[in-house]
């Protein structure tokens, strides 16, 4: 008779999600005011939309930090400190009166979300056992992904009310629940404390087995979903003249795919034997899917229809890959899980930075070509064999 796995950790799982929306929101709930922040700030489009990338590398690095530091001294002063941090940067985004100081806190924003989003990654695992692991992991990420499903289209109809400035004192608030939300449900540790005198973990530990190639995968991923994330509210405006207001809609169904996939891969993550396959089955169909979202424009009905579908299975990909990245040993969770949000973040640099040239160069058509090639080239590195023996500290796929 098989042992019933214990109950998930609910509440903290909530925060932890709570805590991921405003972390993620600080950043792309910018997608829809790209044109009112250029004019309001009197810059460029395209350098306003590059805040992602300065966003990115401050996110990156924190994230590097973080994740050692919280193997080393604990988590929770990550998981508190972390949001407090960006919601007090919020509120400095919302004065900002020039584009320079704005993109001071806009990046000290990204470097306090990146010292949290690693750490809760490495909490949550801890609190559940491996075959749980997909889904309290795809609950976690639940929270960014409604972001999209519900931050941003209700960030750009409010903003029609109270502008940009507004909506980023809206997340300072979401922020600050959430790191109450952690303060309560962190009381007690996920396991036993490092023993004193024990040495820290080192970064050639953690990446040790397959974690390199698995980084790597991240990354790719991460520019076939921040191609979306950032510019499709823009191709929308651009290619159809929708107002403001009217991106809302076709953001939350476009979104509505992001969060589905990530708990349907949550899912599959738990379920199937190896995990790898999950990812690359899921890229073989982001790949499929972004030719015809930015190459065929017969209508915004379709567009939007493609848009689902695309981050659809581009979401199913990343639970299996996080489940796959968290069966680590508790000593190294941290400081791999802090590793691959800084992988992530040179992808989301990647999106923002080649969207950007792309986007100037060639237009949105040039979009799905570029995703293609990249979620091609995630589901090759998931297949491949490995051509090391995998040491005991190492991930398991499956």
């Amino acid at each position: 008779m098989s042992k019933k796995p214990p109950a998930m950790p609910w509440a903290l799982l909530a925060a932890a999600a709570l805590g991921m929306f405003a972390a993620s929101s600080s950043g792309t709930s910018r997608a829809p005011f790209l044109l009112d922040m250029s004019r309001d700030l009197a810059t460029s489009l395209p350098l306003v939309a590059n805040l992602v990338a300065a966003t990115s590398i401050a996110w990156g690095i924190a994230s590097l930090l973080a994740g050692a530091g919280s193997d080393r001294w604990g988590r929770r002063p990550f998981l508190i400190g972390g949001p407090l941090s960006v919601a007090l940067c919020m509120v400095a985004v919302s004065q900002s009166q020039s584009f320079l100081v704005l993109a001071f806190w806009a990046t000290l924003g990204g470097g306090s979300a990146g010292a949290f989003t690693g750490v809760i990654m490495a909490e949550a695992s801890a609190r559940v056992e491996n075959r749980q692991r997909g889904r309290a992991l795809g609950w976690v990420m639940a929270g960014q992904s409604l972001t999209l499903l519900v931050g941003v289209p209700l960030a750009a109809w409010v903003g029609v009310y109270i502008g940009w400035r507004g909506v980023n004192l809206c997340v300072a608030g979401l922020a600050t629940l959430a790191a109450i939300g952690l303060f309560a449900t962190t009381r007690r540790p996920a396991g036993p404390p490092r023993a004193a005198g024990t040495r820290a973990p080192s970064y050639r530990a953690a990446l040790s087995g397959p974690v390199l190639r698995l980084l790597l995968m991240g990354t790719a991923e991460r520019v076939c979903y921040g191609l979306t994330a950032v510019y499709f509210a823009t191709f929308l405006q651009v290619t159809y003249a929708l107002t403001l207001g009217q991106v809302a809609l076709p953001l939350a169904l476009f979104a509505a795919g992001n969060i589905l996939g990530t708990l349907v891969g949550g899912q599959l993550a738990d379920r199937l034997p190896n995990r790898l396959l999950v990812f690359a089955g899921a890229m073989l169909g982001s790949a499929l899917m972004a030719l015809p979202l930015f190459g065929w424009r017969v209508g915004l009905a379709t567009t939007v229809a493609l848009g689902f579908g695309y981050v659809f299975v581009t979401a199913m990909a990343r639970p299996s890959l996080m489940a796959a990245l968290a069966n680590v040993p508790e000593d190294v969770r941290g400081t791999v899980l802090g590793l691959n949000v800084t992988s992530a973040s040179f992808g989301w640099l990647g999106a923002a930075s080649l969207g950007g040239w792309m986007m100037a160069e060639h237009g949105f058509g040039g979009f799905g070509p570029l995703a293609a090639v990249v979620a091609l080239l995630a589901a090759v590195l998931a297949v491949l064999p490995a051509r090391f023996t995998r040491p005991g500290r190492g991930p398991a796929a499956g």
